[in-house]
């Protein structure tokens, strides 16, 4: 039985030559993770002293962090315009790589869209929602059903956290794609090695019974 048929995903077999890890589509999502990662990046100093340091923070910095949040979150309307533009980009290019995937693209891009779909989750529950606690000023409201409150340091910690781990879940988007890279070239040159292995031995086998002609007919001369 054909394993593929028996897949609840069918896979298809690509020209020979092409890679995906080359194709636009790559670059699709190659350049908006690295312009969240930017993002991110800009906002470490800010996540810093609440996550990486053992020092106890400063009650003042809280003030500060808090205003640098409400002006973030005040920012006008053509920015997260621009930002859902970007995440929308992303998406798209992973449709269209596993539009008839091969099984690098339904291995490689079918994890990175998991982890791509885990970035926005972690961006619209916890980083936005986190944002509009912090533009209200509303802490210590209890979660849904539950009795659990989290304070304003507690909820600006949270915040932090959840910029660190969509941090980590870009990387991993882009550590997949990396692999992707290496696993075609990795294939690419095995074929090339196998079929250059095949022509030599083919190449023998021809000077070989050529030979052996050659013979046989100077026999028939004499």
């Amino acid at each position: 039985m054909d394993p593929s048929k028996g897949s609840i995903f069918k896979t298809y077999d690509k020209p020979k030559g092409y890679s995906a890890s080359n194709s636009f589509a790559t670059f699709m999502i190659i350049g908006p993770t690295c312009f969240f990662l930017g993002m991110l990046f800009s906002s470490f100093p800010y996540d810093y002293p609440l996550l990486w340091t053992s020092t106890e923070t400063p009650a003042a910095y809280y003030d500060q962090l808090e205003t640098h949040l409400k002006f973030l979150h005040a920012s006008p309307p053509i920015i997260p315009r621009i930002l859902h533009i970007a995440i929308s980009v992303g998406l798209s290019a992973f449709f269209i790589k596993l539009f008839k995937p091969s099984e690098a693209n339904l291995l490689f891009d079918g994890a990175s869209l998991v982890l791509y779909v885990v970035g926005i989750i972690v961006y619209i529950t916890n980083i936005v929602k986190g944002l509009r606690i912090v533009t209200l000023g509303v802490y210590g409201v209890p979660e849904g059903d539950t009795d659990i409150v989290i304070g304003r340091e507690d909820s600006l910690r949270v915040l932090a956290a959840s910029n660190t781990i969509l941090a980590l879940v870009l990387i991993g988007v882009l550590v997949l794609q990396a692999g992707q890279w290496y696993a075609e070239r990795k294939d690419q040159d095995e074929a090339a090695k196998f079929e250059k292995e095949q022509e030599e031995k083919k190449d023998a086998k021809t000077q070989k019974s050529g030979g052996h002609v050659t013979r046989s007919a100077s026999k028939k001369k004499q």
